[in-house]
């Protein structure tokens, strides 16, 4: 055998430690996957609507639709 004894093993309080580890973790996956949604997608289509509607005619576009027969009560 040996001379020195092996240490004993943590058995107290290992859930608490995991999971304060492993949330922490979370929150910054979580920050970080809400970032680039933010800047990847949310921005982006933000600018695109914006782009499209400074010069959007709403009456041309009317006309044009009832020229080609969409509309029944519009003649």
């Amino acid at each position: 055998m040996a001379s020195s004894a092996l240490a004993k093993p943590q058995m107290r309080g290992l859930l608490a430690r995991r999971l304060r580890i492993h949330i922490v973790g979370a929150v910054i996956v979580a920050l970080g996957a809400a970032t680039l949604y933010k800047f990847g997608v949310a921005e982006p289509r933000k600018k695109a609507y914006a782009d499209f509607y400074r010069n959007y005619d709403s009456m041309k576009d009317f006309e044009e639709m009832r020229k080609a027969g969409i509309f029944q009560s519009a003649k």
